[in-house]
């Protein structure tokens, strides 16, 4: 590569990492507290149903940037999985309590989605009238936010190397694999949570789509990443769906895949393929993010599962 061509590379990844650094440090505190709202965003309350699905979790359930954007302070759109979803079975009552920028603290305490405004704890969107419960959560635990912007950053002076998994994998330990073990147990209380709020419920586990490509150094104008790490943060997206899913297995819930079905609809391949948007969305969503057709393959996952 000549000299000219490496510093328009580095120009245009140094463009992009702020880009993601800006992003990453907005997407859970962009909401405004609008005229007429109020400084503590009600969830939704349970009430008296006999038949009602509840759906928790975080931003790859709430699907912000999805129009129409439905509750401004956890940027919750009306065409995420859990609203599609909805739509297709009677429910006689459907409460969505999914928040961006949640974790499993979020499920019993409250979360500030910017500083004046305060959600309440997702649980008390449950209740014994609660048939189906779908949750997505574990990415912001892992600080998957964070971790987007480091690769990115220390992608520059190494764009083809694996400079993202030479970090955390210093000292002989993978603090990302470790992040994910340590992740288990607070899952695992999480699933019981909601089993003993709401008994009589189906809990579902839905996983996270796949982001990054199966094959091929990746997509460094979409995602900022260096060649060699591209299947170092996919295979930890893994982990964490493996997880996800063998906590669901031994807590009486099921295991959504939306990972596999997601292939090939990863960050990198073009508008109206991908289920992913990338660092500079193309279609209506957050960065990183997925967008509509994304929340379609989800919803459509969910529902297989079941029937």
């Amino acid at each position: 590569m000549s000299a000219i061509r490496r510093k328009a590379l580095l120009g245009i990844c140094s463009l992009l990492v702020t880009v993601v650094g800006v992003l990453a440090e907005a997407l859970p505190s962009t909401a405004v507290t609008t005229p007429g709202s109020h400084a503590s965003a009600a969830a939704p309350t349970a009430v008296a149903s006999p038949n009602a699905y509840i759906a928790l979790g975080d931003s790859y359930g709430a699907g912000p940037g999805i129009p129409t954007e439905m509750h401004s302070a956890c940027q919750r759109s009306d065409h995420n999985y859990p609203s599609l979803v909805a739509d297709a079975l009677p429910f006689t009552s459907f409460r969505d309590a999914t928040c961006s920028g949640a974790s499993t603290d979020n499920m019993t305490g409250t979360q500030q989605t910017n500083p004046y405004t305060f959600v309440p704890p997702q649980f008390d969107a449950l209740g014994p009238d609660a048939r189906l419960v779908s949750v997505t959560i574990g990415g912001n635990d892992l600080g998957f936010a964070n971790v987007a912007v480091t690769c990115a950053e220390l992608s520059l002076l190494n764009p083809f190397g694996a400079p993202c998994k030479d970090h955390y994998t210093q000292g002989g330990t993978d603090a990302l694999a470790a992040g994910i073990v340590a992740l288990a147990p607070r899952v695992a209380a999480v699933l019981q949570g909601i089993h003993q709020r709401s008994p009589l419920a189906k809990v579902v586990v839905v996983g996270y789509l796949d982001i990054l490509p199966v094959i091929g150094p990746g997509c460094p104008l979409s995602v900022p990443v260096a060649a060699g790490d591209v299947p170092y943060l996919r295979g930890v997206e893994e982990q964490l769906n493996r997880m996800l899913a063998a906590q669901a297995n031994l807590n009486d819930a099921t295991f959504v895949d939306t990972y596999s079905p997601s292939i090939g609809h990863d960050v990198c391949q073009p508008t109206g393929v991908r289920w992913i948007e990338g660092v500079v969305p193309t279609s209506p969503a957050a960065p990183l993010h997925p967008n509509v057709l994304g929340m379609q393959a989800a919803a459509a996952a969910v529902l297989s599962a079941l029937h």
